[in-house]
């Protein structure tokens, strides 16, 4: 979709939102047909032609709000997307804090190039990325980043901090929280981030787990010079 030409991108929308709203005043039509012949043989059915929908003033109504809510909606994805949301990018230290305080939920992966295990939780975050688009997913290679690995007391690797206005409101170390092996789903990750708020559920769907851990929590707001989280996981140290 983000290469597809503007023009023809406003029409396939408009297709789709009149197709769907064809579809509902079918439905609604069918429900009174279905009344009418409960209420008993003497009951008289109004032939309906179809095509004199087309020029009901409400389905209009209906049509005109329901496109310009997808328009609306399809042109925040593309400012998004323009500022990197979408994918899991890496950012330089010098683009830090810019990025950190432009977006209002923000994931980030302190890792090392040469370790196995932030390329696990790379593979993870860049799913989550693309399902979750209002959030910022980036990565900051620690050993380029020293001004913020101390300022923010990253000392295990890997190590997502997740921030919330600006401000580190948590984190994670290692695998701990994923079951403390390498073959973890991304479903973990997943609700260890919902529970923390960083990442939200904007339509829940039938499928939707209905599990407590899906709620995300309250936000502690610590300092980005504050709490520090040590780890014993040796093949994940850095000094």
């Amino acid at each position: 979709m983000e290469n597809m030409n503007p023009e023809k991108f406003k029409s396939r929308m408009h297709s789709l939102a009149y197709g769907q709203a064809m579809a509902a005043a079918a439905r609604d039509y069918q429900k009174e047909m279905l009344a009418n012949a409960s209420a008993g043989p003497d009951t008289s059915f109004r032939e309906v032609n179809v095509d004199d929908l087309l020029d009901d003033p409400e389905l209009e109504r209906l049509h005109a709000e329901r496109l310009a809510a997808m328009q609306k909606e399809a042109e925040k994805r593309m400012v998004l997307q323009r500022k990197g949301h979408g994918e899991l990018q890496e950012v330089q230290e010098g683009d830090f804090l810019e990025v950190v305080t432009a977006a209002p939920r923000v994931v980030c992966h302190f890792f090392h190039r040469e370790f196995e295990r932030c390329k696990i939780i790379d593979k993870h975050l860049t799913v989550l990325a693309r399902k979750y688009f209002e959030t910022r997913f980036i990565k900051l290679s620690a050993p380029d980043a020293p001004f913020f690995t101390v300022k923010l007391n990253v000392k295990v690797l890997p190590c997502i901090v997740l921030f919330s206005g600006g401000v580190a409101v948590d984190r994670t170390v290692g695998f701990d929280e994923f079951g403390a092996k390498d073959d973890f789903s991304t479903d973990s990750v997943e609700r260890r981030l919902l529970r923390s708020g960083v990442i939200i559920i904007l339509r829940r769907s039938e499928d939707d787990s209905e599990d407590e851990s899906f709620t995300p929590a309250e936000h502690v707001r610590r300092s980005v010079y504050g709490t520090r989280h040590d780890s014993d996981d040796e093949d994940s140290d850095f000094d």
